[in-house]
């Protein structure tokens, strides 16, 4: 299969925070590029379509929305990226 991403993905493991419609669940971010991420749920059932993912590590939280789902790894793009101050950037996209 032809990957076609823009950026590759960095292979990480690292604990985060999924929130959206009222409720947050623990995850893991398996790996990450600046547009996207795979991550891993305890139950894909339960997460919303759009979501709010922030790392553990940098604190950075990114609005999210799914690209694929694989039993309980989740496969997003980023929407828009928020600061610990609270500054938002949206992420850049080139049309195909």
């Amino acid at each position: 299969m032809e990957d076609r991403r823009k950026h590759p993905r960095i292979e990480v493991d690292e604990p985060a925070y999924i929130s959206g419609d009222g409720s947050s669940t623990r995850c893991r971010v398996l790996n990450l590029s600046p547009d996207g991420a795979a991550i891993e749920v305890p139950n894909s059932a339960y997460v919303p379509a759009r979501f709010q993912l922030m790392t553990g590590k940098d604190r950075m939280v990114r609005e999210c929305r799914i690209v694929w789902l694989q039993q309980n790894r989740i496969g997003v793009a980023f929407e828009q990226i928020k600061t610990v101050e609270g500054k938002s950037s949206p992420v850049e996209r080139q049309s195909a």
